[in-house]
């Protein structure tokens, strides 16, 4: 498991890296900013990454962690590498649909679907 602040579980399964998010609320400004920092050095210190963002702790994210969200694809994108997000509640799956972030994210129900469709 490697460090990457409290915020965030990283592990290395092959050549994919799964992040897991740690908190249930993802919606004080300070968390995200947190997050992010940790989340944009992962994919900087990773290049071609493969990384699976899991969600099944996360029972609210405010909009600027959607945003936040949005920055880190289009980071991982510019790196050359790809990014999947699974394992999301379905309070949570109704505001991707709502604001059609679910078009834009590949979102897999379950950690394993997500590691296969790389």
């Amino acid at each position: 498991m490697l460090n990457y602040g409290k915020h965030l579980s990283v592990k290395i399964e092959g050549r994919i890296t799964v992040v897991e998010l740690n908190d249930q609320e993802i919606l004080e400004e300070t968390t995200i900013n947190e997050l992010a920092e940790a989340l944009f050095r992962l994919v900087e210190e990773n290049p071609l990454i493969r990384m699976v963002l899991c969600f099944n702790k996360v029972n609210h994210l405010s909009s600027s962690a959607l945003g936040t969200l949005i920055r880190l694809n289009k980071r991982v994108e510019e790196q050359d590498g790809q990014l999947n997000l699974c394992e999301i509640k379905p309070q949570l799956q109704e505001i991707f649909v709502i604001t059609k972030l679910n078009k834009l994210f590949d979102i897999f129900d379950d950690r394993l679907t997500a590691m296969k469709s790389f």
